[in-house]
């Protein structure tokens, strides 16, 4: 129990800034027209795909017995692979409206 007191007494501030940037997302995401979540999904791949790269590099990196850090960064791979898939599979479908239908 010390040592998750003395985490969140070092890292307070960070702890201030992942909560601020929770409450915006969800703010700014809700404001937004369901017309446009699909094209604001294909861009958040390439964000998912940055996320991707960096949990790579932080297991790249991390000492072989920092089992905090070696699973932290394999829930990012995971669940920012689950985004990218996810995002690809809707803008796939979105673009299907838009194609012609072949006449039999």
């Amino acid at each position: 129990m010390e040592i998750i007191i003395q985490f969140i007494t070092e890292n307070i501030v960070m702890l201030y800034i992942l909560v601020l940037a929770i409450y915006l997302g969800m703010e700014v995401i809700s404001k937004v027209p369901t017309v446009l979540h699909t094209p604001l999904m294909s861009g958040a791949n390439a964000v998912s795909g940055v996320v991707i790269i960096g949990a790579i590099w932080l297991i790249r990196n991390a000492e072989p017995d920092n089992y905090f850090v070696l699973i932290i960064g394999f829930f990012g791979i995971a669940l920012a692979s689950i985004n990218v898939v996810g995002g690809f599979a809707v803008t796939n479908r979105m673009l299907e409206m838009f194609k012609k239908k072949k006449k039999k």
